[in-house]
């Protein structure tokens, strides 16, 4: 067990002083191409509701999208409460900055259940082919996942993609996972 979080830590670590030689507009083109990728999956074009988030500075970057899909679908968006995400309808006039200085939607944003959405869009520090995600370590993701009933999509730099992510029982997969030059979804 102390092994494997060993391997996570240094996973993490890798993972982050690669991302941190990429450039703004490396990461900028690279998520415009990610995220147009995400639009060919034919469950995200068939779903009405759909969970995306607000990237931190070295993540993917959803900020064009959600604007682009707002009005569109109903974007739903994660809003840290206590050890959880609660999903709160995104309406630009309504955002904030919450955890970590992320935008999320204010208080009087309607709560969506997470029954509600159609596909969702998925954040991680690393993902291997097999869809397994390794994320910042606080859980939040692991435990909203198991109430999603949908397609859930990893999204990534090329050099978040890694032989192996060292799981563990708590840890869930994805459904798939989208990079720049790849993914696992056979688009």
């Amino acid at each position: 067990m102390e092994d494997l979080k060993e391997l996570k830590k240094g996973l993490r670590r890798k993972v982050a002083s690669l991302k941190k030689m990429m450039t703004e507009e490396e990461k900028l083109r690279s998520s415009d191409a990610i995220m147009s990728s995400v639009e060919r999956i034919p469950e995200f074009m068939a779903a009405s509701t759909v969970l995306l988030y607000y990237a931190l500075p070295d993540e993917v970057r959803t900020e064009k999208f959600i604007r682009k899909w707002h009005g569109k679908k109903t974007i739903a968006l994660p809003v840290v409460s206590g050890d959880d995400l609660v999903l709160k309808k995104y309406d630009p006039d309504f955002v904030k900055p919450g955890y970590m200085g992320i935008p999320e939607p204010t208080e009087q944003a309607a709560d969506i259940p997470a029954e509600a959405i159609g596909f969702a869009v998925i954040p991680g520090v690393a993902f291997d082919r097999g869809s397994n995600r390794l994320g910042r370590g606080k859980g939040f993701y692991d435990r909203l996942i198991p109430s999603l009933r949908c397609m859930k999509a990893g999204v990534a730099y090329d050099c978040q993609i890694v032989d192996s992510v060292p799981v563990e029982q708590f840890d869930k997969p994805l459904d798939g996972v989208v990079w720049e030059t790849g993914n696992s979804f056979g688009l």
